[in-house]
């Protein structure tokens, strides 16, 4: 599972990651930005919604891993 993290950094901005869940804990983090202005964080979090959904595409389970020899 995947959602949209939003956070404040030292610097007073507003972050953006792109945090990826595996059985309730998080596996994966991608940061996408940081912004200052209310329009710059619209733009990451769209952005954040698009590496989201390229992801769908994917497959749910990932066999590979249990395939190892």
């Amino acid at each position: 599972m995947a959602y949209i993290r939003r956070f404040k950094t030292t610097s007073g901005a507003t972050g953006v990651q792109v945090c990826y869940k595996e059985q309730g804990k998080v596996v994966k983090t991608v940061h996408v930005g940081s912004a200052l202005s209310e329009a710059g964080l619209a733009k990451l979090v769209r952005k954040a919604q698009g590496i989201i959904d390229s992801e769908k595409g994917k497959p749910l389970f990932r066999l590979e891993r249990f395939n190892k020899k």
